[in-house]
C-alpha cells in the first residue's frame, strides 16, 4: 500500500508538471544507451525546453542532448497522445527543424 501511495503521488507530481508547462524537469532522466549523449542542464535546459514546448504547442520534455548530430541541442517532446517529436535548436535556441521521432526514449538509431 505504501509503495502504491508514492506511486500515486508520483504520478500527480508528474501531471502538475507537465499542466503547469514544465515538463522539462523530467529531462534530467535522459537514457543513454552508448554513454556518449550529453544532457542539456541548467538555464540551457530551461531555455531549450522552453523553445522546443512553445513550437510543439506542449508536451512534456521527455530527452535532451547537446551536441546532437543535427544540431546544437535536441529536445525530445511527448505530446499528450503518446507521439514523439525531437526539436532541433541552434546555440541561440531557435527552432531549426521538428521531427517526428520514430525511435522510443533513449533509442539511439
Amino acid at each position: 500500500m505504501k509503495n502504491r501511495t508514492k506511486l500515486l503521488v508520483t504520478g500527480a507530481a508528474v501531471v502538475a508538471l507537465s499542466a503547469a508547462g514544465t515538463g522539462a524537469a523530467l529531462s534530467s532522466n535522459n537514457e543513454d544507451d552508448d554513454g556518449t549523449e550529453v544532457p542539456i542542464t541548467g538555464v540551457e535546459l530551461e531555455r531549450a525546453s522552453a523553445a522546443a514546448l512553445e513550437s510543439t504547442g506542449g508536451g512534456t520534455v521527455t530527452e535532451t542532448e547537446v551536441g546532437d548530430e543535427e544540431s546544437y541541442y535536441e529536445v525530445e517532446v511527448t505530446q499528450a497522445d503518446g507521439t514523439q517529436v525531437d526539436v532541433q535548436l541552434d546555440e541561440q535556441f531557435n527552432v531549426v527543424d521538428v521531427t517526428p521521432d520514430d525511435d522510443g526514449a533513449g533509442d539511439d538509431d
